[in-house]
């Protein structure tokens, strides 16, 4: 069905229930306190460092329950007793969290032949495939419960597996003589026919567990030296030699793996032709090199004995994926009945008798064939729709985000994974990883965490910082496909932290905010003071162009200096050169003679008609101003400080601490004087903004330290 145009949609109305979540010391955060609209997009917008991601973490440990909260105990409560401890209040209904961060990209994306680690259970185990699945196993039924029933066949069918195991043959079809049974063998005759001196040790050697009695006498062994007594049993007058020649006859792990064999034939005895068997019992007490004759008969047992196993184990996995590239179903389950004639060494009553049930449960499936075979076609649809509909999908927003990749899923074994490939080059990538950028990995990741939150429906989806690396193009496609797209994660509850204010712009201030209006977005602004954090509404107002963001605080400002700051800003931002901007700057940098630079590192003072000129345009804001006047005001650092001391205003007291390092710059932190000079000259991230006033993005560290070099500051 196609959507309808988005002048004639109806936005569901939003939701009513919000979640009042408190959290308590985690890491450096004291408490942070903010609301969640359940089923809801909530953007909290705050600056780096703020503690975004320890909020991420908190509801994300909280949730996992037990102790896990305490592994974000802060370091000052770390030692001794008493001390607070983390805590999540108000989360009581979320009980399960899935987290897009770092952490997720290294540990579930990009995997080696796999581009997300549980690709089958995410894009094709849904509920109607596993419905699909049950109705095929149904058929299979009956067939299955024969091999659960012949309880004793199981064992004798893991008799068989050992022996496979131990008679290893080469590439030639011959038996290896480096296998466990060659070697096993080698020591059967001795078992059978102890040597004259050994025969004392008859009982023991021939046991039913002689492989653990030899272990044991090989570990007495090494105390013969330590006395004349027998370690064993303490008597006097041990014969040190004999009880030495024990370990020389007979190795202990050969011993075990002919105590192994010999028990494997046992169990699976008689479903072997009886002239088989006896053949293979009399190998086992050989005391000479086997024959040519004698290694062929067991490469051939051992052969027939693997076709009969490899059959059994078809059988017992019959169920789609074993079916779902066979042309001719039934031809292929009518060649899966077993022919004893041609297993001549299998070909005993009782072998016979359990085939012949076997046979008769796959001549009943037989009987069904038009049905196997139409659930088998129901299925084989339904794995094609999802992977056409999971390709396409995957495939359009690689394409509109400007990638060149396109992924595929493929069938594997019992499962379905999905790949990789490059346009330019045929075949998958198997290490997609180290071929994609950070921003490929990350962009390409978001759309697989969508898929596995539609596939989990967690109570909560977290995503920590998610789109801030991205170019435009690329994070409008990516949001579009989060909230917008056919499988988007609109109706879930969703915490997007985030530094990037253009998120919030798209989908609350703009005209594409229309997109994003089923996701009912709610936008915030987080803010810490002294290890609080708290958070305030940014609505569709509060989103300014800059330049109304700068007039609106020039009007407001009763100071000039702050309405001079906001005029060099907005001048800035436009990019004007002229006179006034000339004019300003050296205001800012208090220079009593107003010059600019020439190039060189040289110099040149503007003329007093330049002076006159920009001082004139400056005056159409901030009217009576005078340059001189202005400037040998501002060079009193007491008056600065008083100015610094009036405004609570991240923003402003930068630009003010600014201005004081002209005067008085304190030489134990060039640093922070660099930082503050680069990082806060001009504001000119976004052309629309917030209000600096009312959203104050200054991180508190930043006006902390200002405050606290402003303190040391005096007059010379």
């Amino acid at each position: 069905m196609s959507t309808p145009p988005l002048t004639q949609q109806t936005a569901p109305a939003p939701p009513s229930v919000s979640l009042q979540i408190r959290i308590a010391n985690c890491n450096s955060l004291d408490i942070a306190e903010i609301t969640l609209a359940k089923s809801a997009l909530n953007i909290k917008y705050g600056p780096n460092g703020i503690g975004k991601s320890t909020i991420a973490r908190a509801l994300t440990l909280r949730a996992e329950g037990d102790d896990a909260l305490k592994a974000l105990t802060p370091f000052k409560y770390r030692d001794g007793t008493g001390h607070p401890q983390p805590s999540v209040e108000g989360a009581d209904d979320i009980k399960s969290v899935l987290t897009f961060d770092d952490r997720y990209v290294s540990q579930f994306v990009f995997q080696q032949d796999e581009v997300l680690k549980n690709s089958f259970e995410i894009f094709i185990n849904t509920a109607e495939y596993q419905a699909g699945n049950e109705e095929i196993e149904e058929l299979f039924a009956a067939l299955q419960t024969t091999f659960v029933e012949q309880e004793e066949f199981d064992k004798a069918v893991h008799a068989f597996t050992h022996l496979c195991e131990v008679f290893g043959v080469t590439k030639t079809g011959v038996l290896s003589k480096s296998t466990k049974g060659y070697k096993a063998m080698a020591v059967g005759g001795k078992l059978q026919n102890i040597p004259e001196p050994l025969k004392g040790y008859k009982g023991f050697l021939q046991s039913n567990d002689p492989a653990s009695w030899v272990a044991w006498q090989a570990k007495g062994k090494s105390f013969l030296d330590l006395s004349d007594n027998c370690p064993f049993c303490s008597i006097d007058g041990v014969d040190k030699a004999t009880a030495e020649l024990v370990s020389a006859e007979y190795e202990t792990a050969t011993v075990k793996n002919m105590s192994q064999l010999r028990a494997a034939i046992e169990t699976a005895g008689h479903y072997f032709d009886p002239s088989y068997l006896a053949q293979l019992s009399e190998m086992l007490t050989l005391i000479t090199e086997p024959k040519p004759e004698q290694l062929q008969f067991l490469a051939t047992l051992r052969g027939e004995v693997e076709v009969f196993l490899n059959r059994l184990k078809t059988l017992r996995g019959l169920a789609f994926h074993t079916l779902r590239d066979e042309e001719k179903v039934d031809e292929h389950l009518s060649g899966l009945k077993i022919d004893l004639g041609l297993l001549r060494s299998l070909n005993s009553e009782t072998t016979k008798s359990v085939v012949a049930i076997i046979n008769s449960k796959l001549d009943e499936v037989a009987s069904q064939i038009s049905v196997v075979k139409a659930r088998i076609g129901q299925q084989r649809g339904r794995v094609k729709r999802l992977i056409e509909a999971n390709q396409k999908q995957i495939n359009s927003f690689l394409e509109s985000a400007g990638y060149r990749y396109q992924v595929s899923i493929e069938p594997s074994d019992d499962s379905y994974r999905m790949l990789i490939q490059h346009q330019d080059l045929p075949g998958h990538l198997g290490a997609a990883n180290s071929h994609l950028s950070y921003g490929e990995r990350n962009a390409f990741a978001l759309v697989l965490f969508m898929y596995q939150v539609r596939r989990e429906q967690p109570d909560l989806v977290v995503l920590d910082d998610p789109v801030s690396s991205f170019d435009d193009t690329k994070k409008f496609a990516i949001l579009h496909e989060l909230f917008r797209g056919k499988n988007s994660i609109r109706d879930q509850t969703t915490l997007m932290l985030t530094h990037d204010l253009e998120p919030a712009i798209d989908i609350v201030r703009l005209s594409t905010r229309r997109l994003f209006a089923t996701a009912h977005p709610v936008a915030h602004f987080l803010t810490s003071k002294r290890g609080t954090i708290t958070e305030k509404p940014i609505g569709k107002d509060d989103l300014k162009t800059f330049g109304e963001v700068c007039d609106a605080n020039i009007a407001a400002a009763s100071d000039d200096i702050i309405k001079l700051i906001y005029l060099r800003r907005k001048l800035e931002i436009l990019g004007v050169s002229d006179a006034s901007t000339d004019v300003l700057s050296n205001l800012f940098h208090l220079r009593v003679a107003p010059d600019r630079p020439v190039g060189g590192g040289d110099r040149e003072p503007l003329s007093p008609e330049e002076v006159a000129v920009g001082s004139s345009k400056i005056g159409e804001v901030v009217p009576g101003f005078d340059y001189g006047v202005v400037v040998d005001g501002l060079r009193d650092l007491d008056t600065l400080k008083d100015k610094f001391a009036a405004t609570a205003v991240g923003y402003e007291k930068v630009q003010l601490f600014r201005m004081m390092l002209e005067i008085d710059e304190p030489q134990e932190d060039d640093t922070f004087k660099k930082f503050v000079n680069e990082t806060f000259h001009i504001e000119n991230e976004y052309v629309m903004q917030l209000d600096p006033r009312e959203f104050d993005s200054v991180p508190e560290f930043v006006v902390r330290e200002c405050e606290r070099q402003v303190a040391l500051m005096k007059v010379t």
